[in-house]
């Protein structure tokens, strides 16, 4: 592979802000696709899908490389992100486990659950190193060079900030995260903030249901498991938060020694529910076989505020933050009810094609 930029590259990030700027400078929007970042690298048959991390994709998303074969130029370097499109919008879940290391799966999951390749930017072109210059030049080469198709699609981009603003407010139905913010004369510049991105922030009240504790040792909160109640009054598990002072690790410990119960007794006895022997455990991580997901379980009696971005089927799709507890809230009005449920939105009507 001989190409004017060469992997690896570190894709340039973006800056989180509380609202979406409107310029100066004159600013590009388009729509934060929820996936894999990864820089696409293409040398004739050659074809290598770098992430975020610098570490290939190629071998799990056969089928995308069967696309930018098909779709992009014969020589180029593309920036982007790679999703699934299910039923309702954006499927995280089935793209994280396309991550797979057994090379059969990976060609079934291809076939059942097909990824497409989402491009956002041009790093290079034929001979032409373009992360030099000006984004606005960047974005109309690549779309110039990029025919619209199955499998590889140029993400839509506006420079009106109305427009951009009820995209922030439709798209998040289609499973999208939010808009990115571009400055239209910015060059490329790998492994630094200069985008923004505004995404959605919620809070919600939840149940501690139980903690995982620190790997530093046995004294100290590693993460809180949080509960809401579904509509048959059973507690489903959506999440955990983690972030906290060493100090109040070891301070959250002690307060909730007095809540620690039996299994027996919780709505989390998973192991017996699956057949297995009662531990403080869970199933098991289908991310990391070897991940120790043993908790302790507390009665569901403390309530805490949390901010959220959005849901994954009935869990948070990122890890949320602490934000108050909430000593006033019974725990039996933590349901999916206090919940705001975005617009149903169409993949199909962002990108024709994807969805």
């Amino acid at each position: 592979m001989h190409l004017p930029v060469m992997p690896p590259v570190a894709p340039m990030l973006a800056k989180s802000v509380p609202d979406l700027p409107a310029g100066p400078p004159a600013l590009s929007y388009e729509p934060k696709w929820d996936g894999f970042r990864s820089i696409c690298f293409r040398d004739g048959d050659e074809v290598e899908l770098g992430s975020r991390n610098e570490r290939p994709l190629t071998r799990y998303f056969p089928e995308v490389v069967d696309a930018v074969r098909e779709a992009l130029p014969p020589r180029c370097v593309v920036d982007g992100e790679i999703v699934v499109a299910g039923e309702r919008g954006l499927d995280f879940d089935a793209l994280q486990l396309r991550l797979h290391p057994a090379a059969s799966r990976v060609r079934l999951l291809a076939e059942r659950t097909p990824a497409a390749f989402i491009a956002f930017d041009l790093l290079a072109l034929g001979d032409d190193d373009y992360t030099s210059r000006p984004f606005a030049e960047r974005r109309a080469a690549l779309v110039a060079a990029v025919p619209a198709g199955r499998g590889v699609h140029v993400t839509p981009a506006t420079t009106d900030a109305a427009v951009a603003r009820r995209w922030f407010d439709e798209f998040e139905g289609a499973g999208l995260d939010g808009v990115v913010a571009k400055p239209l004369a910015g060059t490329y510049q790998p492994n630094k903030r200069v985008m923004f991105k505004v995404k959605h922030q919620r809070t919600a009240d939840c149940v501690v249901a139980g903690y995982r504790l620190h790997k530093s040792g046995a004294d100290a909160i590693g993460s809180l498991m949080l509960g809401l109640y579904r509509d048959d009054d059973t507690l489903a598990s959506v999440g955990v938060i983690g972030a906290f002072p060493m100090a109040r690790r070891r301070e959250l410990f002690d307060e909730l020694q007095p809540l620690v119960t039996k299994f027996d007794d919780h709505p989390w006895n998973w192991g017996a529910q699956q057949g297995a022997r009662t531990t403080p455990r869970s199933a098991g991580s289908r991310w990391n076989a070897g991940k120790d997901l043993s908790f302790v379980p507390l009665r569901p009696e403390r309530v805490v505020e949390v901010r959220y971005e959005h849901m994954e089927g009935e869990r948070f799709r990122h890890m949320a933050q602490f934000n108050r507890w909430r000593p006033d809230r019974d725990p039996r009005s933590c349901t999916y009810d206090q919940l705001e449920q975005p617009v149903t939105f169409k993949l199909d009507d962002i990108l024709p094609g994807l969805g």
